[in-house]
């Protein structure tokens, strides 16, 4: 099945009835004021992780301000199936607004998908686990390559390899990722480790907040030299830098003299200002 007509032409009448808001736009699109609970959910949204506070934002605004963006829908006998603005519509019925402004656009049920996910996508709002299992659906459902998909969403054919391989990570490692524990960069280092060790990995990634350089020498270490997985001490992984401050203990004496607050934060000689007083007292130092 081609995704033909598809995409670009789609969105293209989206925009014109935005730019037509609130006017009949062709007899196939119009902006109308609706019942929002006669709206269905999209059945193939790819969003399966809604941030609550982020909703709650949007509702506010709302609220506040109105909603700056309808909502897009097809009919669906005497109710409406939603195609774009599942937070916006979340958040209208979070307020308890009855009636929420809506483009409607007749599609096929065959295009329900493509839409959803390409909204999704040009908006920034997916995890890229959402993402990838979005993708997966596209390329088993249409029967086409990772190149024709790649010219469909606008990324690189290699962007979307990467992405849909997170796929054949453990169920556990999936599920950090969904809930942003560990990044992309993170979980394309352990892919094909048993689910053992990325349990390990994931652990230590998450438990010692380790960066996704520090993650990489974990794992070439893991590869390299144990075959069986181990406990890893950050230490060893990012070279530790300490420095000697004993010559400086003098001239944090001199300061606290002064009432000036100073101490050795980490890699840093820190003193503390609490009035214009403090300001005159360190600037004497350097005069």
């Amino acid at each position: 099945m081609a995704l033909g007509r598809g995409l670009g032409e789609l969105l293209g009448e989206i925009g014109t009835a935005y730019q037509n808001d609130s006017k009949v736009v062709t007899s196939k699109n119009t902006v109308l004021e609706l019942d929002v609970e006669l709206i269905k959910p999209n059945p193939h949204q790819p969003r399966k992780i809604f941030n609550q506070e982020k909703l709650k934002e949007l509702s506010s605004s709302i609220v506040n301000n109105g909603l700056l963006q309808p909502i897009v829908v097809t009919r669906d006998g005497g109710n409406y199936l939603l195609i774009a603005g599942e937070r916006r519509l979340r958040a209208t019925k979070m307020a308890n607004i009855p009636k929420i402004k809506a483009i409607i656009i007749e599609i096929e049920d065959s295009k329900l998908r493509e839409l959803a996910l390409i909204e999704n996508i040009q908006r920034d709002d997916l995890n890229i686990m959402e993402i990838a299992y979005s993708y997966a659906g596209l390329l088993n459902d249409y029967k086409i390559t990772q190149e024709e998909l790649s010219k469909i969403v606008s990324k690189s054919r290699s962007s979307i390899a990467n992405t849909v391989r997170l796929l054949t990570l453990s169920k556990d490692t999936k599920e950090k990722i969904s809930l942003n524990q560990i990044t992309q960069g993170h979980a394309k280092l352990i892919i094909g480790m048993t689910e053992e060790q990325q349990k390990l990995m994931v652990d230590s990634i998450i438990g010692q907040k380790l960066s996704v350089k520090d993650t990489e020498i974990l794992v070439k270490q893991l590869k390299d030299g144990n075959k069986e997985p181990v406990e890893a001490s950050k230490e060893t992984i990012s070279e530790k830098v300490t420095y000697d401050f004993k010559k400086l203990k003098d001239i944090q004496e001199i300061v606290k003299n002064d009432n000036l607050d100073a101490k050795f934060d980490k890699d840093y000689f820190k003193i503390k200002i609490n009035s214009q007083e403090d300001i005159e007292k360190i600037a004497k130092y350097f005069s």
